[in-house]
């Protein structure tokens, strides 16, 4: 986006920041994994008006401190995932996790029937809803794996094919899905072209593009193909399952690539380098 002498620019950057909170304030009350968690926690403030009124002074005293404590904990970590974060699906993620440890332990300082009533009620919501993925699509192409075989054996398409393969249902591809995008947009050219594949749609694909299906948590996983060889892929698979998948960033997706492959090839430019 080019600078306007006459403030244009600025007028529009703040048209999209507008749009952005406006399209975030819609998610909160559209979505269900959104509205449910606001009404669970929003139900706190009538179980503490009720409280004040049953509790002596004393026990309402010692509530206020904890509620203080947790309070001023949870800003702290707020502010350390804001600086931290790598993505907005990340970070909403991290501090609705806080949110929902924070509660449950207040109101254990309250009851512990309550306590587990929040419990529950957490439960429920991680059951029946999911956290939505970033939307945009940037330059990136949503394939089937009959498309992306058929792209990659055609002598006419890009010399590179950088392919993300996710599956929403993990919360590591969630919080991920604004990086794909993202990176397509500064770096897609004629000789770079970027496609996804959703392996919960389409699982038998796992297989085929040598993908263990069954360690979701080691999802998303890009690989490079170059005239229809894959010639490198991030991050690499363990032997092994684990309980929490690497830890994924922008850097590393393209550098991992860049650096062994695409560094290589004196025709690669980023189509954008300034974005």
């Amino acid at each position: 986006m080019a600078k306007k002498s006459n403030g244009g620019w600025y007028v529009e950057r703040d048209q999209e920041n507008s749009y952005d909170r406006v399209r975030w304030l819609n998610l909160m009350i559209s979505e269900p994994y959104y509205l449910f968690h606001l009404l669970v926690f929003f139900t706190y403030i009538p179980v503490r008006i009720s409280a004040f009124q049953i509790l002596s002074p004393a026990r309402n005293s010692f509530l206020l401190k904890r509620e203080i404590q947790v309070f001023v904990a949870y800003c702290v970590l707020t502010i350390v995932k804001i600086v931290r974060t790598e993505s907005w699906e990340s970070f909403i993620q991290d501090i609705l996790l806080f949110a929902k440890i924070f509660l449950t332990a207040i109101a254990l300082v309250l009851d512990y029937h309550l306590s587990l009533w929040y419990a529950l009620a957490f439960l429920v919501i991680h059951i029946i809803a999911q956290q939505p993925p970033y939307e945009g699509l940037g330059s990136s192409n949503h394939l089937t794996p009959l498309q992306l075989e058929s792209l990659l054996t055609e002598g006419n398409t890009s010399r590179f094919w950088l392919v993300e393969f996710r599956a929403f249902s993990t919360s590591a591809c969630v919080c991920t899905s604004s990086f794909f995008p993202e990176l397509s947009i500064t770096y897609s050219n004629a000789n770079l072209s970027f496609g996804t594949v959703d392996l919960g749609l389409f699982p038998n694909a796992a297989e085929k593009f040598g993908i263990p299906f069954g360690s979701l948590n080691q999802l998303p996983v890009y690989i490079l193909f170059e005239n229809a060889t894959e010639v490198a892929r991030f991050p690499e698979f363990d032997s092994e399952p684990y309980v929490f998948g690497p830890t994924i960033t922008k850097i590393q997706i393209f550098s991992s690539f860049n650096n062994d492959q695409l560094g290589n090839n004196s025709h690669y430019e980023p189509s954008n380098p300034s974005v």
